[in-house]
């Protein structure tokens, strides 16, 4: 440090430093508190291990940790997971782009102050009242009629979780192709170009980091869900790819674990954190995905 910043330092009153170093403090909790969350995972799944080979555990399809033989397949509830989340991007990715084209290239100002808003409510309902719904309604009114599944089913949580998801895809889709300079559009309609040509060649093509991002966000967002998923998919865990069937998400089982009367330090309890690590690293690997392409993608004007 020179002697110019030396004295330039000096010079700055002491309420900027405190708002500094509070700044600083808060910036730093949840660096540490992300750091401290993944130790204990990270321990308590290395105790999980010494009982339970992590191999099988990896790789199995039976999962049945209350009830003897005991079985640790994480599969199963991985299966189950995906499953809800892939039903829920087939639902909300369409509506969530269509909801931001509709918003960003067709509305007018006044229609977007009122439908956004509106729209975002969604996000903000309590996912265990989409639960209520999917299995008062949903599941007993929609659903069995029509396809016979049980009043629980991963068809019925993927609905509402898709539902869930829309208002973030459509927010930050929106939101990215509001970004598109103005003289792409007009020097595409200059060309002779339609409206809706515009947007699919020209607005969607420069606001794809955006949008992906959006998409990658909104599959953490779906993998991670809990309340509603533990009323509308079911506590059943099965390796099983068919969405009629009611199956066990990971979220699921950790409430269910939580809930119950295991005893703490049991293989069941300790299974928990192994889950809890396996869902962890799911959810980090997409966050990195999103970050990467947007990096790779982007364009700046």
């Amino acid at each position: 440090m020179t002697a110019g910043q030396m004295k330039l330092t000096r010079r700055r009153p002491w309420s900027e430093r405190i708002i500094e170093t509070f700044l600083f403090a808060a910036a730093a909790l949840g660096v540490v508190t992300t750091i401290g969350i993944v130790v204990i995972l990270a321990y308590q799944t290395l105790l999980f291990f010494q009982q339970i080979n992590p191999i099988d555990f990896l790789t199995g399809t039976v999962w049945s940790a209350s009830i003897q033989p005991y079985k640790f397949g994480v599969l199963a509830l991985v299966s189950g997971t995906l499953l809800v989340a892939a039903i829920a991007m087939v639902i909300g990715t369409p509506l969530g782009l269509l909801s931001a084209v509709l918003l960003s290239e067709y509305s007018s100002n006044r229609v977007r102050n009122v439908v956004k808003p509106v729209l975002e409510t969604i996000a903000g309902i309590p996912t265990i009242v989409l639960g209520f719904f999917a299995i008062n309604f949903l599941s007993p009114e929609l659903l069995q009629p029509l396809f016979g599944v049980p009043l629980q089913s991963a068809l019925a949580g993927g609905i509402v979780v898709g539902i869930l998801i829309t208002p973030l895809i459509a927010s930050i889709s929106e939101d990215a192709m509001r970004a598109v300079p103005r003289g792409l559009r007009e020097g595409a309609y200059a060309m002779g170009a339609t409206k809706f040509e515009v947007v699919r060649k020209v607005v969607l093509p420069a606001a794809i980091s955006g949008v992906m991002a959006s998409i990658i966000l909104a599959m953490s967002r779906a993998v991670g869900e809990t309340m509603a998923v533990v009323l509308a998919v079911g506590t059943f865990p099965q390796f099983s790819f068919n969405p009629l069937e009611s199956v066990q998400t990971m979220t699921a089982f950790i409430v269910q674990i939580v809930q119950g009367e295991t005893a703490q330090g049991s293989v069941q309890f300790l299974s928990l954190f192994a889950v809890a690590m396996v869902l962890f690293v799911m959810t980090f690997i997409l966050n990195l995905a999103s970050a990467w392409f947007v990096r790779r993608y982007r364009t700046v004007y």
